[in-house]
């Protein structure tokens, strides 16, 4: 069937009161992103729901779109018929045959903007299902919970019948919550965990850590693409990337081997809070999840905690790895995730890292570096990359990417 127009119904928007306006602003600038390639879909966000002119375009190539974008309850594609009684009654015979079979239940469910139409909306309810009725032997009436439910819209430029409903994505309009830092590694956590800030509301800029020559192109193409996959969600993604060799060399020389791990995370905490201010950026965020791993225990996170008031939110805190991981393939970034490419979180691990370090011995060892010059060197060297969903990042590497996967 060809389709008209994709009608949206928003999720927890309808509870927003006075704000309610603006969230619906944010979710149409979503949509309008995540189309950004479909030119000619026009995208009208009213007071009670969305409407997507599709002029042409492929409804299920953009319904599939739609079905990533926070703040979207469910949608339907409708067709769009003149203002006229036997044009709405053959487009209605028509949408039930696609999908009826021999006993299934149905019922009409008419809303109607444009008061001036010939039936009111019982009429148009009453008219309608004896239409199908009349069409169709076996058809039962349901009023609750029945297996088709043809939905006729009467609006002042035509008349709208859909039968198909599709879930959204829920959650709440990217950009809603405010600004955070994600803080990017190339494993399967952190994806997981931006999916779920930005589920609530929270637009994400990624920042990863890189150190050339001990990490490849290969890890920061990798983290790129995993942002890319992101992008289903919002439209677009900065990626912040920074330069964190120097740092790792000083600590590796410095800072005894148990410790190199705490005051090494410190510092991309320091950066990351620093990047959240030049950006406006009202929290940081990160994949970590309790017990998980040495930099884990809640004894770490105090000991790296320390450099900053900034609140530090970790969507995965009390989920253990099979759960993460179950989210990580059904947002497509598992097989990313796990190709072996080392990031800086890997390199210059120590054996025994220290699982409990104590602060005061932390902060002591940290003053053999020269925090602030290297942060300093750091920031300076930092580079932002904008992207957008479609993106590739894996064209110098196809091929051993194809392989590997």
């Amino acid at each position: 069937m060809n389709y008209d127009e994709i009608m949206v119904r928003y999720g927890e928007l309808s509870t927003k009161g006075k704000n309610r306006k603006s969230f619906i602003d944010r979710l149409g600038s979503n949509v309008r992103n995540v189309l950004h390639d479909y030119s000619e879909v026009k995208v009208h966000p009213d007071h009670d729901r969305m409407h997507l002119t599709l002029n042409g375009a492929d409804a299920s190539g953009v319904m599939e779109r739609l079905s990533h974008v926070f703040g979207i309850e469910n949608y339907s594609p409708s067709v769009k018929v003149p203002l006229d009684q036997t044009a709405v009654d053959e487009q209605a015979i028509a949408m039930m045959a696609e999908q009826y079979e021999p006993g299934m239940t149905f019922k009409i469910d008419t809303r109607r903007s444009n008061h001036q139409f010939a039936l009111s909306t019982y009429e148009m309810n009453d008219h309608l299902g004896g239409v199908l009725l009349n069409a169709f032997a076996g058809l039962q009436v349901k009023m609750k919970q029945p297996d088709i439910t043809i939905r006729v819209e009467v609006r002042n430029n035509g008349i709208f019948l859909s039968s198909q409903t599709f879930e959204g994505a829920m959650g709440m309009p990217v950009g809603t919550a405010g600004k955070g830092m994600m803080m990017l590694s190339g494993g399967i956590d952190s994806p997981v965990a931006a999916y779920l800030a930005m589920k609530r509301g929270v637009q994400v800029e990624m920042v990863h850590f890189f150190s050339p020559p001990y990490t490849s192109q290969q890890a920061l193409d990798k983290a790129m693409e995993l942002t890319t996959k992101l992008t289903a969600y919002t439209g677009k993604i900065r990626f912040i990337q920074v330069p964190f060799t120097k740092i790792q060399e000083e600590v590796k020389d410095k800072v005894p081997e148990g410790y190199l791990m705490t005051v090494q995370r410190r510092m991309m905490l320091r950066l990351a809070v620093a990047l959240a201010i030049q950006r406006h950026g009202l929290a940081i965020f990160n994949g970590e999840s309790l017990g998980q791993v040495a930099s884990q225990t809640m004894e770490s996170m105090l000991a790296i905690n320390d450099v900053t008031t900034m609140p530090i939110l970790r969507p995965l805190v009390s989920m253990d790895k099979n759960e993460i991981i179950d989210i990580a393939k059904q947002i497509d970034t598992f097989d990313l995730s796990v190709l072996p490419f080392e990031d800086c979180c890997t390199i210059f691990a120590p054996p025994s890292p220290k699982t409990k370090p104590n602060l005061e011995r932390t902060r002591e060892f940290e003053k053999r570096i020269d925090v602030e010059g290297l942060m300093a060197e750091a920031l300076a060297g930092v580079k932002m990359t904008d992207i957008k969903s479609g993106e590739t990042f894996l064209n110098q590497q196809a091929d051993v990417f194809a392989e590997l996967l």
